[in-house]
């Protein structure tokens, strides 16, 4: 296969960064990466006002703009910390996770005991923390995860990443041949699921209550779990200081009998956005606030087209 030129540049300067990062210790590498994010936003101010604009949508006059900057910065400085740690994924074993999130130990036992209860589960854990260590660390402590990975643009680079999640869980892409089917059977299997429920879909789907707006979420977190009869389980992982992690737990989701398939699928994603929105407003640096497809933008509707008006049209021309 042949690459652009483009593509084998930003993979060279991606293993340069993953090589230094790996002989570096741990907290060096991550001191760095603070040095590099306060670069990108005193500096570069990489995507600084899209950011500031975002906050202020969602939470108004409220939020004076120091703490708005504040929050900006702590969520991208976390990013760059997260990228570092995903250099390192193949450092992150057992006793890693007991160092640097001592109390998920006591915390996992409860999800294998929903578990062993429903013989599967879906674990929906948004963008927070490091979100990458929900399956690295359940993966430790004896949980088998697949996940669905969206595809970079460049082809290196996205093999990169799977490989590195791969350290966790099974990575299946999105989209390809198969990939449902797989995914059911793994599920069935007694293999856990771990999504991302806070990602804007391209395509108009589920509209969903979150932030304050609408915002277009996909059915498949909760049609999975209809599909494979297995409960949505919500949680978030939070980073304080440097290299200091915690997860937390919210309300395990269930389908209500009494509603119809479309309306379970509806109330649950519902149910599990309500609870991450309650967080973000709570820790709203925790979040990641830079994401390209931001959750509130609108989508395009798409309009069907008539075959008679285009049956004229082609008449007339």
């Amino acid at each position: 296969m042949h690459y652009r030129f483009k593509h084998i540049a930003e993979y060279a300067v991606l293993r340069f960064f993953a090589t230094l990062c790996n002989a570096l210790p741990y907290r060096c590498a991550l001191l760095v990466g603070c040095g590099i994010a306060r670069f990108m936003f005193h500096v570069v101010r990489f995507r600084r006002e899209e950011t500031l604009r975002r906050l202020q949508a969602v939470f108004g006059e409220a939020l004076p703009r120091r703490r708005a900057l504040l929050i900006a910065r702590i969520s991208l400085r976390n990013l760059i910390l997260n990228m570092i740690e995903m250099m390192r994924a193949n450092r992150i074993d057992k006793l890693w996770i007991d160092t640097h999130i001592p109390d998920f130990s006591a915390k996992i036992a409860e999800v294998h005991a929903i578990i062993k209860e429903y013989g599967g589960a879906i674990i929906a854990v948004p963008h927070t923390g490091n979100w990458d260590l929900a399956g690295w660390a359940c993966h430790q402590y004896g949980i088998s995860m697949v996940s669905i990975g969206g595809k970079q643009k460049n082809p290196l680079v996205n093999r990169w990443i799977n490989r590195q999640r791969e350290n966790g869980m099974i990575m299946l892409d999105r989209g390809a041949s198969g990939t449902l089917k797989q995914l059911l059977r793994l599920l069935r299997q007694g293999h856990v699921l771990a999504i991302l429920p806070d990602v804007r879909m391209y395509e108009p789907d589920l509209e969903i209550d979150f932030l304050g707006g609408r915002a277009n979420l996909g059915r498949g977190m909760a049609q999975f779990a209809l599909t494979a009869n297995v409960p949505i389980i919500p949680a978030v992982f939070k980073r304080y200081g440097l290299a200091n992690h915690t997860a937390e737990r919210f309300e395990t989701i269930l389908p209500d009998p009494a509603l119809t398939k479309d309306e379970n699928i509806r109330n649950m994603t519902q149910k599990v956005i309500s609870q991450i929105d309650a967080f973000i407003r709570s820790e709203p640096e925790q979040w990641f606030w830079y994401n390209k497809r931001w959750v509130l933008t609108p989508v395009k509707k798409q309009t069907r087209i008539n075959p008679d008006d285009l049956n004229q049209k082609t008449t007339k021309g």
